[in-house]
C-alpha cells in the first residue's frame, strides 16, 4: 500500500469537511447520509471512515472549525487595551457578523444541533461555553477597573448580549437583511445604560 503524505491526508480531510459542510447546509444533518458526503468529496464511503468515525463526528468537526475561527477574532478583540465600551461594541459587531456571514452553519446549529438531546454533554456545547466566556471576562475586567457598576452578574450580561444577538440574527438565517453596525451600536447603547456606574449624589 502506497504511503500517503501528511499533507495529502490533510487535504483529503479538508475536502471531506467541505463536502460535509455543504451537504449539511443544503439538506440538514438528519437528511444527509455519509454516502452523499463521500460522493461530494469524490471518495468511497470506506475511505471516508478512515478519516472520521461517523456522521456526528463530521458535524462536530465542521462546527469546531467554525467556532475556533471566530474565537480567534473575539479573543484578539478581548486582548486589546481599549475602553470597555469600544471593546464590547467590537465584540458584538463581530459576533453578529458571524451569523450574517455563515447563515447556513448558524441555521444548522439553531435548528438541529442545539435541539439534540445530547447537546448538554456535547463538545459543541463546550465550545459554545468557551465562546461566550469571552464576554464574561471583559465584563469582569471592566468592573474591576470601575468602568461599569459593581455587583452585576457578568453571566447575566453574557446572556443578555448573546440571547439578543441570536434572536436578531435568526432574521438573517431566514433571509432578512440586517444592518450589523446599527444593531451592534443600538444593543451596546442599551446595555451600557444599565451598566454605567451609579453616581453618588452630593449631600
Amino acid at each position: 500500500m502506497p504511503v500517503i503524505s501528511p499533507r495529502k491526508m490533510q487535504d483529503r480531510s479538508d475536502s471531506i469537511l467541505d463536502a460535509a459542510r455543504s451537504a449539511f447546509a443544503e439538506t440538514g444533518f438528519e437528511n444527509t447520509s455519509v454516502a452523499q458526503i463521500a460522493r461530494r468529496a469524490g471518495i468511497s464511503d470506506g475511505l471516508l471512515y478512515r478519516y472520521f468515525r461517523n456522521k456526528r463526528d463530521l458535524l462536530n468537526e465542521v462546527l469546531r472549525r467554525f467556532y475556533e475561527r471566530t474565537m480567534l477574532d473575539l479573543e484578539e478583540i478581548a486582548a486589546r487595551d481599549m475602553p470597555f465600551l469600544d471593546q464590547l461594541r467590537d465584540l458584538v459587531r463581530r459576533h453578529l457578523q458571524t451569523f450574517v456571514d455563515d447563515v447556513d452553519l448558524c441555521r444548522l446549529f439553531f435548528a438541529e444541533v442545539r435541539t439534540q438531546t445530547d447537546y448538554a454533554v456535547s463538545p459543541i456545547r463546550q465550545l459554545n461555553q468557551r465562546y461566550t466566556s469571552i464576554v464574561v471576562g471583559i465584563v469582569q475586567k471592566a468592573a474591576a477597573r470601575g468602568e461599569i457598576r459593581q455587583g452585576i452578574d457578568p453571566r447575566l450580561v453574557r446572556d443578555l448580549i448573546f440571547g439578543t444577538v441570536e434572536h436578531r440574527a435568526w432574521s438573517a438565517v431566514q433571509g432578512r437583511q440586517i444592518d450589523v453596525d446599527k444593531t451592534a451600536n443600538d444593543l451596546v447603547d442599551i446595555v451600557m445604560v444599565g451598566l454605567q456606574p451609579v453616581k453618588q449624589e452630593r449631600l
